[in-house]
């Protein structure tokens, strides 16, 4: 049997969690895997540029009031089925509510991944990998019903923010955002009430 036949069986008998704990464990350096559309992806190590980055624009929502404001926690996406769409790590993200001892308990069973329900807006600050961010992550997002994307795109110099996301089927990988606001990087990005309007003018000298 080829590899290829092999590895659809794994993943189609393997739940995704379990799979990213053993990349996980069989990496040398520290790694925090992702499941995006039937793809384990490892992200690269974000430089500090990116790290400051995503940190400027996660202050500006605490400077306004937003406070469930946050960087570096897992979510998962389920099909209707009930099986896992996607695991995914927002650079920051909203949340619509504090975390419950229901979430606690989801959290618990999915070995160390939120619900995806407790998410509002989730944001992402392009690195290498920036089809990632503006293809699969796309999609994803919109798929898991999350009502706003926010997306500094620093390969295309434009900050962009989704929102209206829509799945046509049963197929996450046709889902999509209908509206998009769009700037070049330095100018604000407006976003819906309650969220401020971004400043994105730490991302214009990159």
């Amino acid at each position: 049997m080829s590899a290829e036949p092999i590895m659809e069986k794994i993943m189609t008998e393997q739940d995704p969690i379990d799979l990213l704990i053993a990349i996980e464990e069989a990496s040398v350096a520290p790694v925090r895997p992702e499941y995006i559309e039937g793809m384990a992806i490892v992200p690269p190590t974000a430089n500090d540029n990116h790290n400051h980055g995503a940190f400027e624009l996660g202050f500006q929502f605490r400077a306004a009031g937003i406070r469930l404001v946050g960087m570096g926690n897992g979510y998962r996406a389920a099909h209707k089925d009930g099986k896992t769409m996607a695991l995914f790590i927002p650079d920051f993200y909203v949340r619509r509510r504090k975390a419950t001892e229901l979430d606690e308990s989801y959290r618990k069973a999915h070995k160390g991944w939120y619900p995806a329900d407790m998410i509002t807006l989730v944001g992402e600050v392009t690195s290498t990998n920036h089809e990632t961010d503006t293809g699969p992550k796309f999609r994803t997002y919109a798929a898991a019903g999350i009502p706003v994307y926010v997306l500094i795109d620093r390969h295309t110099r434009t900050a962009h923010c989704y929102t209206d996301p829509h799945l046509p089927g049963d197929d996450p990988t046709e889902a999509y955002y209908k509206t998009d606001e769009k700037v070049s990087l330095g100018d604000p990005l407006p976003l819906p009430v309650p969220y401020p309007t971004l400043d994105t003018a730490p991302f214009r000298g990159e």
